[in-house]
């Protein structure tokens, strides 16, 4: 799982999603910004939607409101990615069963950051 689209991601070095995608491209990981400005993040070029960009993804990483999350998951499913990951406090049992239910792995109300720093 190379490839993750990292929905909210700005170049706001005060967010969590800022810090976790660095982690994600230090550990060998290609991302993808994900959000409403398409900003360069990271050195990598954002998209407004997961269905704008050009590669296929692995894992939609979802950085946003658990309100919304369920649309992300959703489009995560139609682009054909193998994952989702909620970060923590995001949480939608529905949108996790539909992801589940299309044959996506699924991560909720965890931080790959955090799971990394396990592992270490």
């Amino acid at each position: 799982m190379k490839t993750w689209a990292v929905v909210g991601l700005g170049n706001n070095p005060e967010r969590a999603a800022f810090g976790v995608a660095k982690l994600l491209q230090e550990k060998g990981h290609r991302i993808i910004p994900v959000y409403p400005r398409a900003e360069i993040v990271h050195g990598e070029i954002g998209y407004k939607t997961l269905s704008e960009i050009e590669v296929p993804v692995d894992v939609v990483d979802c950085f946003v409101n658990s309100t919304h999350v369920g649309k992300v998951v959703d489009e995560a499913i139609a682009i054909g990615a193998k994952a989702v990951w909620l970060q923590l406090d995001v949480i939608d049992h529905e949108a996790v069963a539909r992801a589940e239910a299309a044959g996506l792995l699924t991560i909720m109300d965890r931080c790959p950051a955090i799971e990394y720093r396990k592992k270490a």
